[in-house]
């Protein structure tokens, strides 16, 4: 069987063997109007010439909660939450009255598509900005000299081919270790996936980068349009090495600030606290992550914990809130949202595009806002672009496209 023929299944999904080498980048924290606004700049030349036929220019919806982890997962599993099992950034588990970060492999539910690719044969190479990603996009890997490449921006002077698949990777790329608050954080990923696939050709590519420039620079500014040009490079880059490059984005971003430029803020667990009772819910913000410098942990999606008997009173109370998008039972949100039960809370909370939920005032550190806020988490987040460097034929027409088709999309609708 020759390897055009081949095909690889994972998740219920099937995926066709590449004959030349793809690569999926996150742009984290973009929405099509970055792009789109850069272009019109002239700044992305590479870009222009695949959405004006060159390539495709699709749109897809992203995961809600509108956040990284449980995008970045459903990207590389090709499902929803519901299967792969990460609902956030972080969550509350009751059984150990514990709130946890969801950072470790151990608490995906089913394989990744790269896993799928490399036990078939497949050379896999996985770079991300934030090492939090880097264990569980590559979970279940082989690693070594030969095997699977995973490493990130943020910890590359640590790698090495027992843990990572790679080592001397500063050498490899001329770049030093970028600060984990900056836009080099992401352009180390991709000056690293140009020479790996110069030197290694990965049948299969991952790079996502860090929406530390989405938060500060709202599109088609001179910060984003500059962050854009270097991505745009850089895929040009990719493309002349004769990789399928296919773009998309964890999720958006949209201010969320007053006139006067303070963030909008519904501070769920005072108002809980005040209405029902201290220590009656208890409220956990997803977006919650060792990186909040930029966003004070405020997004626009929250899950409330609680009593049974509390349900529908607490639940009819936050919709007199002004602000509030949906305000869903556990059973509803989760039908709604492709989410898994026993990871969310009894209530689920989205706000409007202008605010964000928090817990109380005192509990959010806002002085490393340098602008005001811009973050994500919710509905108005939701669209995302799905650009892909080649034609792209026979997608049903009426199809509602997600950001975790992206490879389905480039592998079984393209000449890959």
């Amino acid at each position: 069987m020759t390897k055009q023929q081949k095909t690889v299944s994972v998740n219920e999904r099937t995926y066709k063997w590449p004959n030349r080498p793809v690569v999926a980048v996150c742009v984290d924290g973009s929405q099509p109007e970055y792009i789109e606004e850069a272009i019109k700049a002239g700044v992305m030349p590479w870009t222009a010439q695949v959405v004006a036929g060159k390539g495709s220019d699709l749109r897809a919806d992203c995961v809600v909660p509108s956040f990284t982890n449980p995008n970045n997962i459903s990207i590389v599993t090709g499902v929803e939450p519901s299967v792969h099992g990460i609902c956030g950034n972080f969550y509350y588990d009751r059984e150990s009255d514990k709130e946890v970060m969801m950072n470790e492999p151990h608490l995906l539910r089913t394989d990744t598509i790269f896993k799928a690719f490399q036990d078939a044969g497949a050379k896999v190479a996985i770079i991300t900005a934030k090492d939090k990603l880097r264990r569980l996009l590559g979970n279940g890997l082989v690693y070594g000299e030969n095997g699977a490449i995973c490493f990130s921006s943020e910890k590359s002077n640590e790698a090495t081919f027992a843990e990572h698949g790679i080592e001397d990777v500063l050498d490899m790329v001329g770049m030093k270790v970028p600060s984990v608050y900056s836009g080099e954080l992401s352009e180390f990923i991709f000056a690293a996936g140009v020479k790996l696939m110069e030197k290694q050709r990965p049948d299969i590519m991952y790079l996502s980068t860090t929406d530390y420039i989405q938060h500060k620079f709202a599109p088609g500014s001179e910060g984003a349009n500059k962050f854009y040009a270097m991505m745009d490079s850089y895929w040009a880059q990719l493309d002349e090495l004769g990789a399928i490059v296919a773009l998309t984005a964890d999720h958006g971003m949209n201010a969320k600030h007053d006139e006067s430029g303070k963030p909008d803020v519904i501070y769920l667990q005072s108002l809980l606290d005040e209405k029902f009772g201290t220590g009656k819910a208890r409220v956990i913000l997803p977006i919650t992550d060792p990186y909040v410098v930029h966003h004070g942990a405020l997004g626009s999606f929250a899950t409330v914990y609680l009593d049974d008997e509390m349900n529908t009173p607490v639940r009819d109370y936050l919709k007199t809130i002004d602000g509030m998008q949906e305000v869903l039972s556990n059973a509803e949100g989760c039908k709604m949202f492709g989410l898994a039960p026993d990871r969310t809370g009894d209530i689920i909370v989205v706000s409007n595009q202008q605010k964000v939920l928090g817990t109380s005032e005192s509990r959010h550190d806002l002085s490393g806002l340098e602008v005001p806020l811009r973050s994500h988490g919710g509905m108005t987040e939701q669209c995302v672009p799905l650009v892909v460097s080649t034609p792209v034929s026979g997608v049903e027409p009426d199809r509602l496209l997600r950001n975790f088709d992206i490879y389905d999309i480039a592998l079984n609708y393209t000449s890959a």
